[in-house]
């Protein structure tokens, strides 16, 4: 039965469980007494509520604490087993794949480095697969148990009816490659386990705002820096990210071609493999035969030798050339988005970070305008190198919370009639 607003009984039911969780998962324990002005419900919503959330195994007792004058009150939290998330980082030189529990807790991991050949279609997917296969197997974990596989990719991610989500990775070759029904066709997955595979820009966002340096921010800009650079741009009015192609902004008119094709990128000049080909072209000697994250290491190492010895001249130019072409890119966001922080991850921005950081943070304020630059703050990423596959399991986690902590249904073979359809949205959920 719909109300005046088209929500059903069921949607109020589904939205009441939604909230519930939520302030569990971000603020639990919590007792039923807190839980009422924490969610807006009223104590006999929560009490409701909280009993199918129990009687799911979603919820569970967490201790007590004393209540002012009265027996003490039980506290509760999300059970952490009850569900089962995997995140994929697609990354430069490795595709990494992690399992979690429903609190975010690491179980199993796999990695499968990338060769030159490294962004063909179907070695992706075959990693991908096997490396799912891989952590379900550590963890002795059936795939029924799974809420979802959650996926990061460079490129644009353009969500299809027919084709599921389907990948433009112009720097990478992909030419709307899709991804989802490529998997799917291969996998030891159930037909109810969803993929969900989005920008890796906008998974490293959403994981730094969910747990990282961005929580409590209303506007930020999480950027990603690895070999390539992207950014994600969070808003109440796009409060899960919007991934943002950043690093194909134009920065020298007739500049170095990028390998998008087009010239004077900021990629070209601000992305690793490209300072790597700077300093290489500088008179630089970058070790041979090593993946590009040794290879900046040792960049580093060059500019900024730790004993007494001196810093390379050529590595030291190069590195804060790029820090200045990053600060003015920073700049660019600061006067379009007016972010309240603008924070650097990926695993080229952490290792750059402490020497990168002072610098990066100069340029940008003194290429942005006055007004917007005194009330930003650039700071590094909290969450590590392995931001990328917590805010990919995100993603099925934040599609469980919205279905009100329901897994997704079998789709019917078969319309269902009218009269069945309004039993199911008035029956108990």
């Amino acid at each position: 039965m719909a109300g005046r607003n088209g929500r059903t009984v069921r949607d109020l039911r589904r939205a009441n469980r939604t909230a519930v969780l939520q302030r569990l998962y971000f603020d639990g324990p919590l007792s039923r007494f807190e839980l009422g002005p924490a969610t807006g419900l009223s104590s006999g919503s929560v009490s409701n509520v909280v009993a199918d959330l129990v009687a799911d195994g979603l919820v569970e007792e967490a201790g007590s604490v004393d209540s002012d004058g009265g027996r003490p009150r039980t506290l509760l939290r999300v059970a952490p087993g009850s569900g089962h998330m995997i995140g994929v980082d697609v990354g430069e030189t490795r595709v990494r794949i992690e399992l979690f529990d429903l609190t975010l807790t690491e179980l199993a991991r796999a990695e499968r480095p990338l060769a030159q050949q490294r962004y063909e279609v179907e070695v992706i997917a075959g990693h991908i697969r096997d490396g799912i296969a891989e952590v379900l197997d550590t963890a002795g974990l059936a795939p029924e148990r799974l809420l979802g596989a959650g996926i990061g990719v460079p490129g644009i991610v353009e969500h299809t009816a027919d084709r599921g989500a389907v990948v433009h990775g112009q720097t990478i070759g992909w030419d709307a490659v899709p991804l989802e029904a490529l998997l799917r066709a291969g996998s030891g997955l159930p037909d109810t386990v969803p993929y969900l595979i989005d920008n890796g820009a906008k998974t490293l966002g959403q994981a730094e705002m969910w747990f990282g340096a961005g929580r409590g921010a209303r506007n930020a800009v999480v950027v990603l820096f690895g070999s390539g650079v992207g950014a994600c741009l969070v808003t109440p009015e796009v409060e899960h990210g919007r991934a943002v192609e950043w690093g194909h902004l134009t920065v020298r008119v007739r500049g170095r071609r990028c390998r998008c094709g087009a010239l004077g990128c900021l990629e070209a000049y601000a992305g690793a493999e490209s300072l790597l080909a700077r300093w290489r072209e500088a008179g630089g000697t970058p070790p041979e035969g090593t993946d590009e994250e040794t290879a900046l290491t040792a960049m580093l190492a060059a500019a900024y030798p730790s004993d007494d010895g001196r810093p390379d001249p050529v590595a030291l130019a190069v590195l804060e050339e790029t820090a200045e072409y990053l600060g003015a890119g920073l700049s660019d966001l600061i006067n379009l988005f007016q972010p309240e922080r603008i924070l650097i991850g990926g695993w080229a921005g952490l290792q750059l970070g402490t020497r990168f950081l002072p610098a990066v943070r100069r340029h940008a304020m003194s290429y942005a305008l006055r007004h917007p630059a005194e009330k930003v703050t650039v700071e590094l990423g909290r969450l590590g190198p392995d931001a990328v596959t917590v805010g990919a399991a995100i993603l099925p986690l934040a599609d469980f919370f919205a279905r009100g902590g329901r897994r997704p249904e079998p789709a019917p073979e078969y319309p269902l009639p009218a009269w069945r359809r309004s039993l199911r949205e008035r029956a108990p959920r």
